[in-house]
């Protein structure tokens, strides 16, 4: 199956944004019920009295939508392989019911793997923002995908 993005289309320095998903309380107690069931994430009145004063989203929440975001903007339409890792992450903001966050994706690092040249490595990092252009998370990684400029 054709695939429509390669390595080459993700060169050092690029820097692509995606996403809109906006999270309502339902959501971050639902994730958080399962994934992640401390009282500021699943108890609105216990939230009001934590360090938050009020109900914010699992920081894992977070990664999972970004995650997503990723998959509907390009990895699902692309020869990726695998990611040997992700790195630095890192929660800026608190993430509150009824925020909207979309993902700026940037390239810092792209190479062939010695190894097996007919595969790219790229190290990204990943800010997702909320509606109002805030940081809320950042967090660094790499992912790997066929070249298609490169034969086995």
């Amino acid at each position: 199956m054709s695939k429509k993005f390669y390595w080459e289309d993700f060169p050092v320095g690029s820097v692509t944004e995606y996403g809109g998903v906006t999270l309502t309380k339902e959501d971050i107690i639902r994730f958080a019920k399962e994934f992640d069931p401390q009282p500021f994430h699943i108890d609105e009145e216990a939230a009001k009295h934590s360090q938050f004063g009020g109900l914010v989203a699992s920081g894992w929440h977070t990664c999972s939508l970004c995650m997503r975001m990723m998959c509907d903007a390009y990895l699902l339409e692309s020869a990726n392989l695998a990611s040997p890792g992700v790195e630095n992450i890192r929660w800026l903001k608190p993430v509150r019911p009824g925020d909207t966050l979309h993902v700026r994706s940037v390239v810092l690092e792209a190479r062939p793997l010695e190894s097996k040249p007919h595969i790219g490595l790229m190290r990204n990092r990943w800010e997702v923002l909320n509606q109002n252009g805030e940081e809320v998370m950042q967090m660094e990684g790499y992912g790997m995908m066929h070249r298609r400029s490169h034969k086995k």
